[in-house]
């Protein structure tokens, strides 16, 4: 195939317009179309449909779309590779992780790395669907989980829990829970059992959930849940981290937590190589180390 009408292609396919393509690729509307149907007679088959309202790919032509996003994906990984420099540090690095992790724990800490590659540009994604490393819908994840794909490069951080915290406010307002049966006078502050989240934090929820309590606020993150408990709503499901950063916060019933949730940062073994990769991997790990050293003290 002819990699210049590929090219033109893909951007006709990602734009779904003739006019939008030839305007990311400097063309004519009727330079993109002449293209389009000389690929279509080499390939003897129709890539889009022709509506008013644009263009719609056909079978063909999907199948085609996803075989030159995969190669668009790879050429933006090996450019990526290519632009890291021999000594410096700079560039874009997409990081993936959860809402709850990357609010309460990941975005506080960067001026520590922004400190050190000033010239770095982190774009931080956050949700709780877990992308795709290997058609690099992102460079670098932290995930809740040990991610499943074999080409992904893994490093076990650390291991957290979701337990029960509540301002010193709300406690001098509405008394502390001793027992589980104590919560009948409380409002549980939680993720919503519908929306994406760890398991182990979900089954504690579940568990709570059991026992008979009148008021509930449900968020779909833990943000969400953070500003609840901050704004003394009620007893929040939190994970033990927040406490760094928000020592005034007191645990409730300190017997009742979930399962210990294993924290991995991952990253494409195309990547092994790239500087800002290893940069990010250097400043998680350091700012890992550093939380757990604090943690032993206290």
């Amino acid at each position: 195939m002819d990699w210049d009408k590929l090219r033109i292609f893909h951007a006709v396919a990602d734009k779904g317009s003739l006019t939008h393509a030839g305007d990311v690729l400097h063309l004519s509307q009727s330079a993109v179309s002449r293209q389009i149907r000389a690929l279509e007679e080499s390939l003897s088959v129709t890539l889009f449909h022709r509506h008013a309202r644009g263009l719609i790919l056909t079978e063909q032509g999907e199948l085609l779309f996803d075989a030159t996003q995969a190669m668009a994906k790879r050429l933006e990984a090996t450019a990526a590779r290519i632009r890291d420099s021999e000594d410096e540090v700079f560039g874009e690095l997409r990081v993936t992780t959860t809402t709850g992790f990357g609010t309460l724990w990941l975005a506080p800490r960067l001026a520590n790395l922004y400190k050190k590659y000033p010239s770095l540009k982190i774009d931080l994604m956050l949700e709780e669907r877990v992308l795709d490393l290997p058609m690099r819908e992102a460079d670098v994840a932290i995930r809740m989980k040990e991610p499943s794909q074999a080409d992904l490069i893994r490093k076990r951080l650390m291991n957290i829990k979701m337990r029960l915290y509540a301002s010193p406010e709300y406690l001098a307002e509405q008394g502390t829970p001793l027992a589980m049966t104590d919560f009948s006078q409380h409002r549980l502050i939680a993720q919503h059992a519908g929306v994406p989240q760890v398991a182990a934090g979900a089954s504690l929820v579940q568990e709570l959930m059991a026992h008979d309590i009148p008021s509930t606020l449900t968020v779909n993150n833990y943000f969400g849940v953070l500003q609840g408990v901050l704004n003394h709503l009620g007893i929040g499901v939190l994970p033990d981290y927040i406490t760094e950063d928000f020592p005034h916060l007191v645990r409730v019933l300190p017997d009742t937590e979930s399962a210990e949730v294993p924290v991995f940062l991952a990253y494409p073994e195309e990547l092994r190589h790239s500087k800002r990769v290893a940069a990010f991997r250097e400043f998680v790990t350091e700012e890992i180390f550093a939380y757990r050293k604090r943690q032993q003290v206290e």
